[in-house]
């Protein structure tokens, strides 16, 4: 009589590597799935010296693309740096006829194939910006030092701006005009003293 045969069955150690592995499989794939999803820009941030302005943010996109867009308080957007990687955009050109008024940006955010892309994109809009009270100024040039009798003359170059009037480039003293003040120390060769004097 032949002993009979039953079918085998697994025993549960041979079952838990091969649940790690779908385990695994699944995770894998939600990770995959997860990062076509559009990122929405954050900590959006001016950057301005001698009203060379550029727009700064985060993060650095995977699978998606940013679009940049300006306006001056209650006008029409105006799009900058379109589809683009970076995380930077430089605003100068938009700034640049008139740094009295107050503006807006806001970054799109768009899938890497954004031609085939249609509906509002999520967007995160800046803070506002002045050029005119926020730029920062850089260090100025000094032209020339002349000595006369006990007083030394000090002549300082004003820097030249992308503000355009005209179709000219302005310079600082240009812009700001009387509001434009230098701050000039000096001091004694091998003396801690310190001793300032100030000149439109």
């Amino acid at each position: 009589m032949e002993t009979p045969t039953w079918p085998r069955v697994p025993s549960p150690e041979a079952a838990v590597p091969r649940m790690l592995l779908l385990s695994w499989v699944l995770l894998q794939v939600a990770r995959t799935s997860g990062t076509t999803e559009v990122v929405v820009a954050y900590n959006l941030t001016w950057k301005s010296t001698n009203f060379k302005t550029i727009l700064e943010w985060e993060p650095k996109p995977i699978n998606h693309v940013y679009t940049v867009q300006i306006s001056p308080r209650l006008g029409n957007w105006k799009s900058k740096c379109f589809y683009t990687t970076d995380t930077e955009c430089d605003l100068t050109d938009e700034i640049g006829n008139d740094v009295n008024q107050t503006y807006q940006a806001r970054v799109l955010s768009y899938p890497a194939d954004a031609t085939d892309y249609s509906g509002e994109p999520p967007f995160t809009n800046s803070p506002e910006f002045t050029p005119y009270v926020e730029t920062k100024l850089g260090r100025p040039k000094i032209q020339s030092f002349k000595q006369i009798g006990t007083k030394l003359n000090v002549t300082i170059q004003d820097t030249c701006t992308l503000v355009r009037r005209n179709g000219t480039f302005l310079s600082l003293r240009n812009v700001f005009g009387k509001n434009l003040i230098y701050t000039l120390y000096y001091w004694k060769a091998s003396s801690t003293g310190k001793e300032c004097s100030s000149s439109l």
